[in-house]
C-alpha cells in the first residue's frame, strides 16, 4: 500500500506539470496522463507474458524464435510493437529530428509528442476494441514535458501493483481535480476488496455477465482473473457485457479490459443510461450481474424507467407531483434481479440505507424476499470508498440456491472485521476475504472447501517458515557468536514447531524480540556506515516475522468459530442464518445487525468511573498548564511592543 501511495503521489506530480504546462482543463489532460499510464502497465504485462513465451522457445540456426503478436493472444495479452513499447519511448533522444523516425505509412515522426500518438495508434491496431479510445493528442505538450511524465511513470512500482490500477488512479484523479465530478449521483471507484468480495461470493465460471455501471471496469478484471485463476480462461469462458452513461468511464474501462487481455462489449453515452435502456438486450439472460451502481439517484423519470421494463417487483416511490423516482436504488435492484436467468447469480453494492428503507421499497423487499433467491448479505464499515468514508451493504442474489436453504439468507456483519490501511482507508486482506468466503461455504454445505483452506493456510506457514530459513539470518557478519547461536536457536523453535501454532506464534514473537536486541546491541561496536544497513536488514527480517503472524491470526480467527473440520454456527456480531419466517417478523429488514446481534465485549479489567476521574483530573491539569503557557505568551508580545 504504502507503494501505491507514493505511485499516486507521483502521478499528481505528473498531472500538475500538466496543468503548468498547459492550458487543459483537467478533464481534458486526466486522459492523457492516464493512457500513459496504460501504456506502462500494458508494457509491464508485455514483458511479463513476454518471459512466459521465451521459456522453451524453439531455437533455429542458434537463435531463439522472435515472439509473434499470436503468441500474445493466445496468451490473453496485448502484444506491443517495438514503437510502443514504453522504454522506447523513454529513451528517446532529445533531437528526434535528428533520428529520422517514420511511422509505418512513412510518416515523418518530428517530435515526442507525435512519437507518443504513433504509439497509441499502433497499440489502436493490436486491440479491436481499443479503436478510437486512446487519445493522440500529445503535440500540444511540450518534448520536455511529455519526457518528464515518461520518466514519472517509469518505476518499478508500477510493476508491483495488480488489479485495477487504473480504476484506482481514477478515482484519485477525481478526488483530486474535481471533487463534484467524484461524488456527482454518488458514483465512486468500487474498492478492489469489495470487487473481490463478491466475485469469491459469485464463483463465476463460465456464462454472460453483466455489469450495467461498470465504471473503469474492476468487476470485469477481478472475475477475470478469478476464471483465469481456476484453470479457464475468461475470454472464452465468460462474455463481458457493460453499460456506462459517462464515455470518458467506458475509455477506461475498455483501457482497463485492454491491459488485462479481456474483449468485451461496452456501451456508452445515452443510450447506456440503465435507468432508461437495456443496451444488450440481456434481461433474463445473465449468468451474472455485479455492479456498484450510483448510490440515492433522484428525479429519475418514472414514466420512462417504466417502460424501459425489468422492474419485476415494480417501482418505488413516485412524486405525484413531478413524476419522477425520488430515489432510484430499487429501481438498481429490480434491474439486477430481472437480468438473471432462471439460474444467475447477482452480487451488488448498494448504501446501506437500502437494507430497511420503508414504504415503496420495504414493499418490494418484501416480495424479493418471498422469491427465496436472496442469499446473502453483508454489511461493510466506514472508509472502504476511497474517497468517501460511508458505510454500505454487499447484497447476492441465487436464483439457484440449494434446496437445503432455499428459505433461508445468510447475513454477515463485516462491519468490524478489516485491516487498516492507513487513517481513512480500510481493507479487508486475502485472508480475511477468504475466511469470509469459507462462511458462505459452510452456509451452502460446501465443507471440501472450507477444508481445502485449512490446507492452504498450512502451506501458507510451512512456505513462509521455510523462505525464511532460507533466506539466511540476515547480519551474521555483525553480531558476535553468542547471539547468533541463541537467535539461530530461535528459529529452530519456529521451524520445529509444525503445526503447533500457538508454540510456532510464541517462537515467532521471541525471534522478533531477540531480533531487536541484536540491532540495538550491535549498533554499540560496528562501524557507524554499517549501521543503517543494519537496521534496514532488522526491520525487513522482523516485517518477514510480522507476517507470518498475520496468517497465524487470520487462521486463528476462523478456526475459534468453526473449527478445523468446519462446523457451521451462528457467531454473535458476526454472522447468522436465517429463516424468511424470522425476516419477516423484522419487518422484511435485510440489515445483518438486526439479526447478528452484537458481539459480548470483554471486561478489560478497568474501573470505568475511577477512569473518568483520572481523566479529569488530567485534564484540569493541561488546561492549567494551557492558561499559564498563555499567560507567559501575552507577557512576552506585551514585552515586545
Amino acid at each position: 500500500m504504502i507503494n501505491i501511495r507514493k505511485l499516486e503521489a507521483e502521478l499528481w506530480e505528473s498531472a500538475d506539470l500538466l496543468r503548468q504546462g498547459s492550458k487543459l482543463t483537467s478533464s481534458q489532460y486526466c486522459m492523457p496522463v492516464l493512457a500513459l499510464l496504460f501504456l506502462r502497465y500494458a508494457y509491464s504485462r508485455y514483458k511479463m507474458v513476454e518471459a512466459e513465451i521465451l521459456q522453451g522457445r524453439p531455437v533455429r540456426g542458434g537463435r531463439v524464435m522472435p515472439v509473434e503478436p499470436n503468441d500474445f493472444v493466445a496468451k490473453s495479452a496485448l502484444y506491443l510493437p517495438r514503437e510502443a513499447q514504453f522504454d522506447y519511448l523513454v529513451n528517446l533522444p532529445e533531437n528526434i529530428i535528428d533520428q529520422n523516425l517514420k511511422t509505418k505509412d512513412g510518416q515523418d515522426i518530428n517530435s515526442l509528442g507525435e512519437a507518443v500518438n504513433y504509439a497509441m495508434q499502433l497499440v489502436e491496431d493490436q486491440s479491436e476494441q481499443l479503436t478510437g479510445v486512446l487519445p493522440k493528442t500529445y503535440t500540444m505538450f511540450a518534448d520536455d514535458l511529455l519526457r518528464e511524465l515518461l520518466r514519472i511513470f517509469n518505476n518499478k512500482t508500477i510493476d508491483e501493483v495488480g488489479g485495477d490500477i487504473i480504476g484506482r488512479i481514477y478515482e484519485y484523479f477525481l478526488s483530486k481535480f474535481a471533487k463534484a465530478v467524484a461524488s456527482d449521483d454518488g458514483v465512486f471507484f468500487t474498492p478492489k476488496s469489495l470487487v473481490k468480495m463478491l466475485v469469491n461470493v459469485l464463483e463465476p465460471t463460465q456464462g454472460v455477465m453483466l455489469d450495467p455501471a461498470c465504471g473503469s471496469g474492476g468487476m470485469f478484471v477481478q472475475t477475470g482473473d478469478f476464471v483465469n485463476q481456476a484453470g479457464l480462461d475468461a475470454n472464452t469462458s465468460m462474455t463481458f457485457y457493460g453499460q456506462e452513461k459517462v464515455e470518458y468511464n467506458a475509455q477506461l474501462c475498455l483501457m482497463n479490459m485492454a491491459v488485462h487481455g479481456l474483449n468485451g462489449k461496452i456501451v456508452s453515452g445515452d443510450e447506456a443510461n440503465t435507468f432508461y435502456h437495456d443496451a444488450h438486450n440481456l434481461a433474463g439472460q445473465c449468468d451474472y450481474v455485479m455492479a456498484n451502481p450510483p448510490f440515492n439517484v433522484d428525479k429519475v423519470k418514472a414514466e420512462s424507467a417504466s417502460a424501459a421494463g425489468r422492474l419485476p417487483f415494480g417501482l418505488p416511490g413516485v412524486n405525484a407531483k413531478t413524476k419522477e423516482i425520488g430515489n432510484a436504488n430499487y429501481l438498481w435492484i429490480n434491474y439486477f434481479y430481472a437480468y438473471l436467468n432462471e439460474h444467475g447469480r447477482a452480487g451488488f453494492v448498494m448504501a446501506s440505507s437500502a437494507t430497511d428503507s420503508a414504504n415503496k421499497d420495504r414493499d418490494i423487499r418484501e416480495k424479493l424476499v418471498r422469491t427465496g433467491d436472496v442469499d446473502v448479505m453483508v454489511s461493510v464499515g466506514n472508509n472502504f470508498f476511497y474517497t468517501l468514508s460511508l458505510p454500505c451493504s454487499l447484497w447476492f442474489f441465487d436464483r439457484n440456491k440449494h434446496a437445503d436453504i432455499r428459505d433461508k439468507v445468510l447475513f454477515i456483519d463485516a462491519r468490524n472485521y478489516y485491516t487498516v490501511v492507513d487513517r481513512t482507508l480500510n481493507e479487508w486482506t486475502e485472508w480475511q476475504l477468504r475466511n469470509m468466503q469459507a462462511i458462505v461455504h459452510l452456509y451452502r454445505g460446501e465443507k471440501e472447501k472450507y477444508l481445502a483452506l485449512m490446507n492452504d493456510y498450512d502451506e501458507a506457514i510451512a512456505e513462509a517458515v521455510a523462505a525464511l530459513e532460507e533466506k539466511g539470518q540476515p547480519f551474521s557478519e555483525l553480531i558476535d557468536r553468542d547471539t547468533q547461536g541463541h537467535f539461530w536457536g530461535t528459529m529452530g523453535w519456529i521451524a520445529n514447531a509444525g503445526q503447533d501454532y500457538a508454540k510456532m506464534r510464541e517462537a515467532i514473537e521471541d525471534q522478533i524480540s531477540q531480533t531487536k536486541a541484536c540491532v540495538k546491541s550491535a549498533e554499540d561496536y560496528i562501524e557507524k556506515r554499517k549501521v543503517k544497513a543494519m537496521r534496514l536488514a532488522g526491520e525487513e527480517f522482523c516485517n518477514d516475522l510480522n507476517s507470518i503472524i498475520t496468517i497465524l491470526d487470520e487462521r486463528d480467527w476462523l478456526v475459534s468459530k468453526f473449527g478445523t473440520d468446519g462446523t457451521y454456527q451462528d457467531i454473535l456480531g458476526l454472522c447468522k442464518i436465517a429463516t424468511i419466517q424470522e425476516i419477516e417478523e423484522k419487518n422484511y429488514s435485510l440489515t445483518p445487525g438486526a439479526y447478528v446481534g452484537v458481539a459480548e465485549q470483554e471486561d478489560d479489567g478497568v474501573d470505568f468511573h475511577e477512569r473518568m476521574n483520572e481523566i479529569h483530573a488530567e485534564l484540569a491539569q493541561l488546561n492549567s498548564e494551557a492558561n499559564t503557557l498563555m499567560a507567559e505568551i501575552q507577557k512576552a508580545w506585551e514585552e515586545l511592543k
